[in-house]
């Protein structure tokens, strides 16, 4: 039986260390001492008179009633997080904190330069950058601005449509040296091609030539965007990339060009309710423009 209430602190403490299976992963995502985390967990567990958490050479293992609990401490955390971010400022103010999602190749390759103009015109807005590949859900404020690469489907967003980002086929020009440059679609089956592990869904979207991807097509397997760029440019095979990103690289030397290509569209969305809060509203602006550059191969 609890013994007290659990504070908010021991809460936030606990979604990190379910999240990352250790306290000293959880203690850098929070900005605090390993100490002060276990001593976190260690007050939940008697406040709540459960133990969460069995400890292994392996890291903390969440227990059945950690696993229980965790979606609940979950869905508190994103309102109580913008929260903080709605009080971090006054609507019609240029300071506070404004939460943006993106993916990992975005948000690791095309935003850096567009958020950094934008904090040298705006030093007193704090700008928080949320990388995942998964659909954040603005309805429950898990961010304030989303770059997407699909149409959002949600009630109550603004959307603008930024473009489309087209997606090629790249080698490493020493991997191209090495083992020769396939000419047709079908030579692919004698190269490493990167590619996807567990999780399909970038290949779904690129149309009638995903059709006969499967696992083991690839030579090279990973969930990763990063880390599949990062094999591309390592030589390790053949593989997709954005060709705004790979203009950037000479190295990379396009494969097939006139065989294969497709476009994923580019999407900034907020909620509706934050069009009249100032520093989302230039945020978004920002990358509005920021986007439309990169797009058209201008950033």
């Amino acid at each position: 039986m609890a013994q007290r209430p659990p504070n908010w602190d021991e809460l936030r403490t606990f979604v990190e260390v379910a999240r990352d299976g250790s306290l000293s992963g959880a203690a850098r995502r929070l900005g605090l001492t390993q100490p002060t985390v276990g001593r976190h967990i260690d007050a939940l567990e008697a406040a709540l008179g459960l133990t969460l958490f069995t400890r292994s050479p392996r890291g903390l293992t969440p227990t059945p009633a950690a696993l229980a609990l965790e979606p609940h401490v979950e869905a508190m955390a994103a309102p109580a997080a913008a929260l903080g971010r709605v009080a971090s400022g006054e609507a019609a103010a240029d300071r506070g904190a404004v939460r943006v999602t993106a993916s990992d190749i975005i948000g690791c390759e095309v935003l850096p330069p567009i958020l950094a103009a934008f904090h040298a015109e705006h030093p007193g807005i704090v700008i928080e950058l949320a990388l995942t590949n998964r659909t954040e859900d603005l309805a429950r404020r898990d961010a304030d601005v989303a770059v997407r690469m699909v149409r959002p489907t949600q009630s109550g967003l603004v959307a603008r449509r930024i473009g489309a980002s087209r997606i090629a086929l790249y080698a490493h020009r020493d991997y191209l040296a090495r083992f020769g440059e396939p000419r047709s679609l079908g030579d692919l089956t004698s190269h490493c091609m990167i590619g996807f592990d567990r999780d399909n869904s970038s290949f779904r979207s690129a149309g009638d030539f995903a059709h006969g991807l499967t696992r083991e097509t690839f030579g090279f397997r990973c969930d990763n965007d990063l880390a599949q760029l990062a094999a591309l440019r390592a030589g390790l095979g053949v593989g997709g990339c954005q060709e705004n990103i790979a203009r950037r690289m000479p190295e990379l030397v396009a494969v097939l060009p006139n065989a294969f290509h497709y476009a994923l569209e580019v999407w900034l969305v907020m909620h509706e309710d934050l069009k009249a809060t100032r520093r989302v509203r230039l945020l978004f602006d920002h990358l509005a423009a920021g986007l439309t550059n990169y797009i058209k191969g201008r950033g």
